[in-house]
């Protein structure tokens, strides 16, 4: 494991820093050293660097400079350190590196250190890696974001996130009737622009794994039962809802999100062996998939000449869905939560918990959800992850809201 250290190592006023490669390799220390090109000032850096919560701003300002870029060269030799062996390092190495670092990029990027900013320059850093829904959802944070600030009249500096900016922001968000489960959403998302902020080179809070917070009691997400999918198919519809219902139970027989689900199409079934196969690419996470074709979904597509019904966008769809469910009498009464409008005609929506009829809660999850819960103890788990493409049994669990203490009474049926 290696380590950097700064060091002034002049007797002028102003100096460029000294950086210092400390390791381990055998049974030996070795340590290195080499120039940087960033130039402090020897008062700054005996009286000021490293002095805790500073009232000044110059100082403040200052700091979060240096700090920043001392980061930047840091994380830079530290990932090149790894990518080698140990008995390649030598000062003349380091001396080259420290070289790259100053020209890897003719003009290198100037990274926001505000927090709205930096969500910006994260979208764009990581344009091909995530979607568009992810956009959204981050562009849905970075405008609370903005409200925030405005609220508190301050800019928000990456380096200010702490414990502190998270009791202020939970206190915020209550007020405007955000439900716990969004800001919890929120700040597991402001979190992760901090950590990525991190490895930029920009100071963060040491502090900033307090950023968090816990849900208390979590309201468990509807999902539809075997009996109520039956339901639904009984129930008599106009055509365009019964497309709508075709859906439904294609996505709760598939365990597909929406937005793949929705793009299904018949050349995307292919016969091997007499058995119907669908092959598609999941787009969030851009997983290639080849799973059966269940009898239910076969025979809505049999009804349809072998086509899946017409595409419905998202919102038409959780619309309308609502309305299928309330047709088929699906309202049971349970705990939930739903968007309402926080004051007549205001356009505002928030999420309120309380107790509803079942079709009121229900949207274009619910599919996903009720395939992997009612298959769930009947199938093999690892058959259920392949169908919904979660990435390990933990997290599928978490997704159907199975604790360690509900699959331990489970085995109990094994004995």
């Amino acid at each position: 494991m290696a380590t950097i250290n700064f060091l002034y190592r002049s007797t002028k006023n102003q100096a460029t820093l000294n950086i210092r490669l400390l390791y381990r390799h055998g049974e030996k220390d070795y340590v290195y050293g080499a120039k940087t090109l960033l130039k402090v000032d020897k008062e700054y850096w005996e009286k000021y660097h490293n002095q805790k919560r500073s009232k000044i701003a110059d100082i403040i300002k200052k700091q979060q400079e240096v700090n920043a870029e001392m980061n930047s060269i840091q994380n830079f030799i530290l990932s090149a350190f790894e990518k080698v062996s140990p008995a390649e390092i030598n000062k003349n190495w380091l001396s080259s590196k420290i070289d790259s670092y100053y020209n890897r990029e003719p003009e290198r990027i100037k990274i926001p250190q505000g927090l709205v900013a930096f969500v910006d320059y994260y979208k764009k850093e990581k344009e091909n890696e995530i979607t568009q829904s992810t956009v959204r959802k981050l562009n849905v944070v970075k405008h609370k974001l903005e409200r925030y600030e405005k609220k508190k009249n301050k800019t928000l500096l990456i380096s200010e996130i702490n414990e502190q900016f998270k009791n202020d922001f939970i206190d915020y968000c209550k007020k405007e009737n955000y439900a716990i489960g969004t800001i919890q959403r929120d700040l597991v998302f402001i979190k992760t622009f901090c950590n990525y902020a991190f490895e930029k080179g920009l100071e963060v809070d040491r502090n900033l794994n307090k950023v968090r917070i816990k849900v208390k009691r979590e309201i468990k997400h509807p999902y539809l039962s075997i009996e109520e999918l039956a339901q639904i198919e009984k129930a008599e519809l106009s055509d365009s809802l019964s497309s709508v219902r075709d859906w439904l139970i294609i996505s709760c027989y598939t365990g597909q999100r929406i937005s793949d689900f929705m793009d299904f199409n018949a050349s995307k079934i292919r016969v091997e062996n007499e058995k119907p196969l669908l092959e598609f690419k999941q787009k969030k996470t851009g997983k290639l998939m080849t799973i059966p074709v269940h009898p239910k979904v076969m025979e809505i597509l049999e009804k349809r000449d072998g086509q899946f019904p017409n595409k419905i966008s998202d919102q038409k769809y959780n619309n309308y869905l609502k309305d299928v469910c309330k047709k088929a009498n699906i309202n049971k009464k349970i705990e939930g939560s739903k968007k309402v409008e926080i004051e007549p005609n205001s356009g505002k929506y928030r999420k309120e918990e309380g107790v509803y009829e079942k079709w009121e809660l229900v949207s274009s999850h619910i599919g996903r959800r009720s395939f992997a819960t009612n298959f769930y103890g009947k199938m093999p788990t690892s058959y259920l992850i392949f169908m919904t493409g979660h990435s390990t049994e933990g997290m599928f669990l978490e997704y159907i809201g199975k604790s360690k203490k509900d699959t331990a009474f489970e085995v109990f049926n094994y004995f």
